[in-house]
């Protein structure tokens, strides 16, 4: 069991009802539903009725009104929002109306990963629509400059706006995580993605980019440690708050001695810290496993065919749903690395599968080899690896859905090993059952050769599946030593108390006998559950549901950080500096909304 925090105040819990005085403190009424809190402003629903997510919209969204001070401007300002004659458009000048429309679209540009110099056209995208739609509006865009320069600036000033919210929110996190993801590239220089997920007394989860580390001008284990300590202290999170890393299986971050992992527990490990959990295979579990599952190098082989495919000019109706997927992933130009990570994909294999006789054709009217297509052995390693690698997608997809805390994580990472188990039961008495794709390629090739008795080697699937095992069981064992944590943090009241250790019996007996709580239980999810047991009454089992909160449940922030540099490489390779890149990423993942209201004072002030 990790150890038992500080024991701390008891925090009033909030109640999870609509409050009458934030109506006029937030601008927001009860909606008909009486479900969240209904925003008077810009008609937006806030779905949670914690007075904390309340405000953070209003700070984020409509902090322009606080210059409304007194009782009776409050009143008059919402009964004018309830008529509707009032709106923020109205409120603002036209210096601020084109700041927030100019910051408004450097963000979109952001999102969707276009150059800094596209800002340009899309100012004459609008000044045309509006002389020929609106000519009497065309005033109106004398204020925006969208110029290479100015959207730099912008999008600098937004990443800096949503770090500091960051920092403010991080400075509460009673337990953190990081995932350390060395695994994405920039142009040709390799980057380390620093995220942090962390929880407040609340039980509220942060997840969000904490820093960039270029690993050219950071190559020794030892300098990339100092740069990720170096943006903990500046975040304003202590050492002694971490209780998880996960990180991807390369050995620098898990080789035995020199491995950044264990540096960083080295670091961590004092009579204040707590034990830190690391796991390393929720991270591109897909992309990473290929490579222990793929044989015969059958990625490679298909990899050609595509680049063949794509570079000739081929556009037959047969590979329209190859090409579109592949177009969107990665665009029209090709990158290699980005393409022979997409084939690592299961959902690709299968396509690709389902297309061979249809690219063996094609290879043949090129004049390509088609050697691969007659090699027994090769035809049964590319079925085998397409359903395994489909395994694995069904297991990476479940691990992408976040919200659910790692106990859950955990529940599905032992239910695949139980796969694993049966499949070498499958394997060795040649059941292919859940092996579609290997079982077609067998039975055809049964037809090719009606002599042979022995269409493929059991034994040789059976290694990889062996190899796969042994990799699960080392990537996840730490999470496997807080199993009854976990098991703890995810079914309270079934908990037997006898199987938790002494320190947290008493507590344990306590909770399952109280009815009020049970009730809570039922019909609260685990997150709403904790945040409003009593922290004096229950300070051991607290701190567990902190640290298990805290660990990261999922791979998505990630994923859409992998996803936003595939779709946008050739954008991003081109020649810019750390801050800009680290402030392009923090836009495309986090899930905070900048404050409008500061950055729009911020660019008055300093265009006075």
């Amino acid at each position: 069991m990790w150890m038992t925090p500080k024991r701390s105040k008891m925090e009033v819990d909030e109640a999870l009802v609509f409050r009458p005085e934030w109506t006029q403190r937030y601008l927001v009424v009860e909606p008909p539903e009486g479900n969240g809190a209904l925003c008077l402003v810009c008609h937006r629903l806030v779905a949670s009725t914690r007075e904390r997510d309340v405000r953070r919209h209003y700070e984020a969204e409509h902090e322009f009104y606080e210059r409304y001070v007194t009782e009776e401007e409050r009143a008059a300002l919402v009964e004018r929002l309830r008529q509707g004659d009032l709106s923020i458009a109205a409120m603002l000048t036209p210096e601020e109306k084109a700041a927030r429309a100019g910051l408004g679209l450097c963000r979109l540009l952001a999102l969707k990963g276009r150059g800094w110099g596209e800002g340009d056209f899309v100012y004459q995208c609008m000044e045309v629509f509006l002389r020929e739609v609106l000519p009497d509006h065309i005033g109106v865009l004398e204020g925006i400059d969208l110029s290479p320069e100015i959207t730099r600036q912008r999008i600098l000033s937004i990443d800096n706006n949503l770090r500091s919210q960051l920092f403010n929110r991080a400075r509460s996190f009673k337990a953190y995580s990081l995932a350390l993801d060395d695994q994405a590239f920039v142009a040709y220089e390799n980057y380390l993605l620093v995220f942090i997920r962390g929880v407040d007394s609340d039980l509220e989860v942060q997840e969000d980019l904490l820093t960039i580390i270029n690993l050219t001008h950071h190559f020794s284990v030892g300098a990339l440690m100092s740069a990720i300590l170096e943006a903990l202290q500046t975040a304003g999170v202590s050492l002694q708050r971490m209780v998880g890393l996960t990180t991807t299986h390369t050995l620098r971050m898990i080789g035995e001695n020199s491995g950044l992992v264990s540096y960083m527990r080295e670091k961590a490990v004092s009579p204040n810290c707590w034990n830190v959990i690391h796991y390393s295979g929720f991270l591109h579990l897909e992309l990473l496993s290929s490579y222990d599952v793929d044989v015969n190098q059958i990625i490679n082989t298909i990899s050609e065919w595509i680049v063949m495919i794509k570079t000739r000019g081929v556009r037959r109706p047969e590979f329209q749903p190859l090409l579109t997927e592949s177009e969107s992933e990665h665009g029209e130009r090709i990158n290699g690395r980005c393409l022979n990570n997409w084939l690592r994909r299961g959902k690709t294999l299968k396509l690709i599968f389902s297309l061979r006789k249809e690219i063996e054709a094609f290879l043949v009217s090129v004049g390509a080899t088609t050697v691969h297509f007659t090699d027994k052995q090769w035809l049964c390693d590319f079925g085998f690896l397409v359903d395994i690698m489909d395994h694995l997608r069904e297991l990476s997809e479940e691990l992408q859905i976040s919200g659910v805390f790692a106990a859950t994580a955990f529940d599905h990472i032992c239910t695949f090993e139980g796969k694993l188990n049966l499949f070498q039961r499958q394997i060795e008495e040649q059941d292919l059952t859940d092996f579609p794709a290997f079982s077609e390629v067998v039975d055809e090739l049964k037809q090719q050769f009606k002599e042979d008795q022995k269409i493929f080697e059991p034994d040789r699937y059976q290694m990889v599946i062996c190899r796969l095992q042994k990799d699960f069981e080392r990537h996840f064992k730490d999470l496997r030593f807080i199993k009854k944590d976990l098991e703890l943090f995810a079914n309270p009241f079934n908990f037997k108390p006898e199987y938790a250790p002494i320190s947290v019996r008493v507590e344990l007996t306590k909770l399952q006998a109280n009815t009020n709580l049970w009730n809570e239980y039922r019909v609260k999810d685990l997150g709403q559950f904790y945040a409003g047991l009593p922290a004096e009454s229950y300070p051991i089992i607290k701190g567990v549901a902190y640290k298990v909160a805290s660990l990261f449940d999922s791979n998505q922030i990630c994923d859409k950080a992998f996803g936003y540099l595939t779709r946008n490489q050739h954008t991003l390779s081109q020649p810019s500096t750390d801050e800009h890149l680290q402030a392009l990423f923090r836009v495309a993942t986090t899930e905070m909304d900048p404050r409008w209201d500061d950055l729009m004072r911020e660019r008055i002030e300093s265009n006075p």
